[in-house]
């Protein structure tokens, strides 16, 4: 099932430059060094703290200046009506919000494992955006919906937009952080829910073979929770997914309102 975009016929995208006037219409010149984003529906939005905790953290290794005012200037500049996924940057040392309407959601996924891994500063979102959309083009080219990126030593990672997490039995599996992996915020929220609920997390090395017949999950700010229901190109037979609407329920509730 997709959801469409409730903003898309509400306006197109805009980019706002920071600057001592605040959010200014205008763009940065200069390459994309560190960004975020997260899905705002009606004015709500879910863990955008933690959102911001991550990007301070990306600015801050890309050399750029302390975000300081930003994120009250983006919170009141964003729409509190429709469908909404906007993207703070850091491009030549300058930052600036992108207003963009949400893209059609989904709610669940197709894997392809054909693609390795061409990021160059995996730990911080940004820089490799444009081959990770590459990427994933061609991943929709051969059937699937996201690529699965994958080591060298032939370790499973993450995909293309979306951390990845597993269950063994009643052990929630996340691939083990130290690894090179982005930090997903989602995924933050998925550990959180199953330690207050009893359930034991543990980090893992998998390969993709191993991975066939179990519930297998995606996350990440657009699409939430999304079983994995089928690979192509791994000889992988996708497991059922008991589990994941409950989570995805739950997920849907943490919603708040963004703050003024």
């Amino acid at each position: 099932m997709t959801t469409r975009s409730a903003g898309a016929g509400e306006g197109g995208e805009r980019v706002l430059l920071y600057g001592p006037r605040g959010l200014v219409e205008g763009a940065a010149a200069g390459e994309l060094e560190a960004a975020d984003s997260w899905l705002v529906e009606d004015g709500r939005v879910r863990e955008l703290p933690a959102h911001w905790r991550r990007f301070a953290a990306a600015v801050a290794e890309a050399g750029g200046p302390a975000p300081t005012g930003f994120p009250e200037a983006v919170a009141r500049a964003l729409p509190r009506r429709g469908c909404w996924f906007p993207r703070v940057e850091l491009v030549g040392g300058r930052l600036q919000l992108r207003v963009r309407p949400a893209p059609p959601r989904t709610e669940a996924v197709r894997l392809w494992a054909g693609g390795g891994d061409p990021r160059r500063t995996p730990r911080r979102k940004g820089p490799d955006l444009a081959a990770l959309g590459a990427l994933r083009a061609r991943a929709v080219a051969a059937g699937a919906d996201d690529a699965l990126l994958v080591g060298d030593d032939g370790l499973v990672l993450e995909t293309a937009t979306a951390n990845l997490l597993w269950w063994e039995g009643d052990v929630l599996c996340v691939v083990d952080p130290g690894l090179p992996i982005l930090a997903g915020v989602t995924a933050a929220w998925v550990v959180r829910r199953a330690a207050a609920l009893g359930i034991t997390v543990r980090p893992g090395l998998v390969r993709p073979a191993e991975l066939g017949g179990r519930e297998v999950w995606v996350t990440n700010a657009l699409h939430g929770l999304r079983p994995v229901t089928g690979w192509v190109g791994a000889g992988v037979a996708a497991g059922p997914s008991p589990r994941v609407q409950e989570w995805r329920a739950a997920w849907a509730a943490a919603a708040e309102p963004l703050p003024r």
